[in-house]
């Protein structure tokens, strides 16, 4: 579905992306894994052509993504950030369906959309007349996800789109998008700092450390068969502390 080979990417003199290349399967949820500053959101970007490689080659379904047709293929790409990154002025309902209507869909079309998606995300109806600053951080990023949705994108794209929310929204959202994930069969890029979320969601994770992946393959083997000494320590510092957290309340 998406295939990126020998990606490089630098800002000024900060190479991001080093000889990158990944494989997304159609209908199979990928997590982009790794610390701050492993490269991660670069990639998700690099991927939907929003950041133009300096070397290597990006195709989407076969297509290579270039700058003359990036933005017609993002039309079949959902993209969610952090916290739904809304725009302020709109409510949430204008910006659920703001590509909708720039495209020229018509108002019953738009119309029974917004309500399939709002049964999708359990968004209240009464919350799609509000604006941002007045919804909860977890209606705002059911917004996002919504706006994500509105198209029925081939791929969704989502860059850590859980990481602002307190524990207890988290969970309640991580239930509900791996739902969403399954009972809509779609090719799902999913970026993560976490392994717990990583685990939760993930066919295949894509583990990235300096701008390099460091594995690919199901949560088990970078647990149980990591490939290198920063795999097994990427691995051991989220792990132990959940362990000890089980061992304290045993």
């Amino acid at each position: 579905m998406i295939d990126v080979r020998e990606v490089r990417k630098s800002f000024g003199p900060v190479p991001v992306l080093d000889r990158v290349s990944v494989a997304v399967p159609p209908g199979r949820t990928t997590v982009l894994l790794g610390p701050s500053g492993s490269g991660k959101s670069t990639l998700l970007r690099v991927m939907n052509g929003l950041v133009r490689p300096d070397a290597g080659d990006v195709r989407f379904d076969g297509e290579p993504v270039t700058p003359a047709n990036a933005r017609r293929l993002r039309h079949r790409m959902g993209y969610v950030v952090q916290d739904g990154g809304l725009f302020p002025h709109l409510t949430a309902a204008g910006n659920v369906t703001l590509l909708a209507r720039h495209l020229g869909w018509d108002r019953d079309r738009i119309r029974n959309r917004l309500r399939e998606l709002c049964d999708l995300a359990r968004l209240p109806a009464d919350a799609v007349g509000r604006y941002p600053a007045e919804l909860s951080g977890g209606q705002r990023q059911r917004v996002g996800l919504m706006r994500a949705l509105m198209l029925d994108p081939t791929v969704l794209l989502l860059d850590e789109p859980l990481g602002a929310l307190d524990p207890i929204t988290r969970a309640q959202l991580q239930g509900d998008l791996r739902d969403i994930f399954r009972d809509l069969h779609k090719t799902v890029v999913l970026v993560t700092h976490d392994l717990a979320e990583a685990a939760y969601f993930a066919n295949e994770v894509v583990l990235l450390a300096d701008g390099r992946v460091a594995q690919v393959g199901p949560m088990r083997d970078l647990i149980r068969s990591p490939a290198t000494p920063f795999v097994d320590a990427f691995v051991r510092a989220q792990r132990e502390p959940l362990e000890a957290l089980r061992e304290a309340a045993a």
